[in-house]
């Protein structure tokens, strides 16, 4: 076999090995960033989900897509990740995510990352059963795959999809 054989076929293993990683451990490499609202595709409302922020009742329930920059990290809760995201201009303009660990493994987010998350709003400014509210006053939850007909969501960090 010749140099230039040998190199091309080293060249092509290693480009085979990194795509493959880039799958297994570090979610998906190619993004579809659909987020879906029953079945149709949803944009990114960062203005609506502050509206809803502002102006509904506690729990209330809605599919959203966001995306900001994440500004503060909280501690992990019974397999779940919690971090903020800033998303608008105004100092309240803040929504928590919560990533269920039990449907595939995400890192931890940090400061400073760009994110986006699909999945449920849920309007969180007082207890609802044993939920506690949050800190940010909302929440967007199931940002993950779903197996039993609830429509899946995903978080994306700074360009990878989980």
């Amino acid at each position: 076999m010749n140099s230039l054989a040998f190199l091309k076929k080293s060249f092509l293993a290693i480009l085979l090995t990194a795509s493959f990683s880039q799958v297994v451990y570090s979610g998906t490499s190619a993004i579809d960033e659909t987020c879906l609202d029953h079945g149709k595709s949803l944009n990114v409302i960062n203005d609506q989900v502050i509206e809803w922020k502002s102006n509904t009742a506690n729990a209330f329930l809605a599919r959203a897509r966001i995306e900001g920059t994440v500004d503060q990290v909280f501690p992990d809760h019974s397999g779940h990740r919690h971090f903020s995201l800033k998303i608008g201009p105004q100092l309240a303009d803040h929504i928590e995510v919560i990533y269920n660990l039990s449907f595939g493994q995400m890192p931890t987010p940090t400061i400073g990352m760009k994110a986006e998350a699909c999945g449920d709003y849920i309007t969180s400014i007082a207890q609802t059963g044993s939920y506690p509210p949050s800190p940010d006053g909302g929440i967007i939850h199931w940002v993950h795959r779903s197996p039993h007909g609830h429509e899946p969501g995903y978080v994306i960090l700074d360009g990878i999809k989980y």
